[in-house]
């Protein structure tokens, strides 16, 4: 049986890592260990002290298998904080899960590892549902990119799948350690999309990346149309900065095709008035993709106005970048 951890960047979590923990420990597929690399120990301190713990070492009576480390904020970084993740484990297979994903079961850790063992995968990212309380905008977005049917993903679908063929979620992904060795692992100073700039260059060296429908996390957002513009600017950056994963391939299309599809889908459901506030979001998400992909253009000032990810940008100058 093959070893597996997994990987959970925090930054002020509550309560509910507590809740997520206790599900990874009944996985019917084991967890050797829980790696929490979390950002600022004030704020985990008072998560600790808030459950009537006295320290954070409390978390061994508890949980035996957890490990914690902490980190400054300007120190985290998307691809190098997983980087050091990695580092402190040791198993054949790890798990990279954010702190806002909660296993839907306990078969969510066997199923990762079913869709790693087929040929040549490198990375088996899981299917994302809608917390219950989510918008209908937001269940439709989770439908739409996380579908019902299980795929693989090669380099030879680019040409039909275009950026998709490269879509991929550290929200929950699995991933084969020999290979992400091979291929040096994720890139160390990235703003954004270090899973999907690690699959690429996977399926580039002719792995596959495998979609798992049946290994599920619920894990949805309602973001302001400010939240979305900061994503979608960091998500344009991070394209701008890797053309020799991004370059040629039209990201735009897809966006506008879930656009409509979910304009469609509130009007079929009776739900129309919700419409304006797609469209507003979408512009939203528009403007600062298109921002972001012309970053070199702006001014640094504007360019930290428009980011969610200010310490990438102080890790190194944006005249830099």
């Amino acid at each position: 049986m093959k070893t597996v951890d997994v990987i959970i960047p925090t930054y002020r979590p509550d309560k509910r890592l507590f809740r997520i923990l206790e599900r990874l420990h009944a996985q019917t597929y084991p967890v050797q260990r829980i790696i929490l690399v979390n950002t600022e120990e004030a704020y985990f301190k008072e998560l600790i002290y808030s459950t009537g713990m006295q320290h954070a070492f409390d978390l061994d009576s508890l949980f035996e298998n957890v490990e914690l480390r902490h980190i400054k904020k300007q120190e985290f970084d998307h691809g190098g904080t997983r980087r050091m993740g990695v580092s402190m484990s040791d198993a054949d297979i790890f798990v990279c899960m954010t702190d806002d994903a909660f296993p839907a079961d306990t078969h969510l850790i066997s199923e990762l590892v079913s869709g790693l063992s087929k040929e040549r995968v490198a990375v088996c990212y899981a299917r994302q549902l809608a917390r219950k309380h989510s918008s209908e905008v937001e269940r439709f977005a989770r439908q739409f990119n996380y579908p019902k049917q299980a795929c693989v993903k090669f380099e030879t679908d680019r040409e039909r799948l275009g950026i998709k063929t490269y879509f991929c979620s550290n929200v929950c992904a699995a991933y084969r350690r020999d290979v992400y060795e091979e291929l040096g692992g994720f890139t160390e100073h990235t703003i954004f999309n270090e899973d999907m700039i690690f699959a690429a260059g996977a399926a580039k060296k002719g792995y596959g990346i495998a979609y798992q429908p049946s290994a599920r996390v619920y894990h949805s957002h309602h973001y302001t149309g400010r939240q979305q513009f900061q994503r979608n600017f960091d998500l344009g950056v991070s394209q701008a900065l890797h053309p020799e994963v991004f370059e040629g391939i039209v990201s735009e299309g897809e966006g506008v095709r879930m656009v409509r599809q979910a304009a469609g889908h509130l009007l079929k459901c009776g739900k129309g008035t919700q419409i304006p506030g797609l469209i507003v979001d979408s512009a939203c998400k528009y403007a600062g993709y298109q921002m972001g992909k012309h970053y070199k253009y702006l001014p640094s000032k504007l360019v930290l106005s428009c980011t969610g990810n200010r310490e990438f940008w102080m890790q190194k100058p944006c005249a830099d970048q």
